[in-house]
């Protein structure tokens, strides 16, 4: 099916709804890497067209430290602890899958990129100037994310957050960002 013939899709906050556990539930069934609470900060959508889900996505606060991620933005490590929270981590995209309809997850992902920032506004009162997230590139080659303009970082560690042996225990993945604002870097830089 085009992409135009499934007519209006509409981008469905879903944090603190009805239909929260929906959402759930499609990402523990569906997804492969199953449902997983976010962390911290967080917002859930619910993609649907024609009355229907079709997609999911959740977003949750950042990680603390990511090195490329930190060269890219040109931030200090105390403007870094102070603005964190401006970022958002997509942690789960989920296309359902019986949905199946070209360039659909780079629209999804422009279109829920856009409104990102209000809606976090909105749950939390602060808004998010950049959005990122990790590609398994043994998985995944992550067109979706670059046809929506998503910039590739550099690389995980493959260390994880609570590495004690500075040696990679898991998959080094990619990681990919998009600035939500033209400037990012100044706003994100503020002491």
């Amino acid at each position: 099916m085009p992409l135009h013939e499934l007519g209006p899709i509409q981008m469905l906050p879903v944090r603190r709804t009805a239909d929260e556990p929906l959402f759930n539930s499609l990402m523990e069934h569906h997804h492969y890497l199953a449902y997983e609470q976010p962390v911290g900060e967080h917002l859930k959508y619910l993609v649907a067209a024609q009355g229907r889900p079709i997609a999911c996505l959740a977003w949750s606060s950042a990680p603390r430290h990511l090195g490329s991620r930190d060269r890219y933005i040109g931030w200090s490590a105390e403007a870094r602890r102070q603005n964190i929270r401006f970022i958002a981590y997509n942690t789960r995209f989920l296309i359902l899958p019986w949905v199946h309809v070209p360039h659909l997850a780079s629209h999804i992902l422009g279109k829920v990129t856009r409104a990102l920032s209000d809606d976090w506004e909105q749950m939390y009162g602060h808004p998010v100037y950049f959005a990122e997230t990790f590609i398994d590139p043994g998985r995944f080659r992550g067109t979706c994310y670059r046809a929506a303009n998503w910039k590739l970082l550099g690389l995980t560690t493959g260390r994880g957050k609570d590495d004690h042996t500075n040696k990679p225990n898991r998959p080094i993945k990619e990681i990919l960002g998009l600035p939500l604002t033209r400037r990012f870097r100044e706003v994100l830089s503020q002491l």
